[in-house]
């Protein structure tokens, strides 16, 4: 095998991939399964203060990895919540209930998520198209969105 057969790593740069943002939430897709092989889907979001990012769901095809970065991230399971801080991580494996949001009234929280398989990105298309044709996210288009990836919506 030459070199030039080889695979290369794959290397972004801060602040370029793919942006969508879904309801003032910034999503910042570094890596998707277009550029991994379907292997994995790897984004960075932001979430103002006391924003929502997803009510309860369940992911039936994919896993889920959450690592913060800056500000705090409340992650809901099971009716618990657990508030992670900057270097924490949390997985929610496949059938795992879970949601997250902002708590805090000031700070903004960021954070890089893994999605594997790669996949997922796609709902975060769906919902950004359908919010750029003006429709409003409500709890129900975005059940029926996350339905196409074997994802769902958990009652409130």
């Amino acid at each position: 095998m030459t070199s030039a057969e080889r695979p290369q790593p794959l290397v972004v740069r801060r602040g370029e991939g793919e942006l969508l943002d879904v309801g003032g939430i910034r999503h910042l897709f570094a890596l998707t399964g277009d550029d991994t092989g379907g292997r994995f889907g790897l984004e960075e979001f932001a979430l103002p203060p006391s924003t929502l990012g997803a009510r309860p769901h369940v992911h039936g095809s994919h896993d889920e990895y959450f690592v913060v970065l800056a500000g705090q991230l409340t992650l809901s399971t099971a009716g618990d919540d657990v508030v992670l801080a900057p270097g924490d991580t949390a997985a929610a494996l496949r059938g795992t209930a879970h949601g997250y949001r902002n708590d805090s009234s000031t700070e903004p929280a960021r954070a890089l998520c893994l999605y594997t398989p790669a996949g997922y990105e796609q709902y975060f298309r769906d919902v950004h198209a359908a919010v750029a044709a003006g429709e409003d996210p409500t709890d129900d288009l975005l059940a029926a969105l996350r339905s196409r990836y074997d994802t769902t919506s958990l009652p409130r």
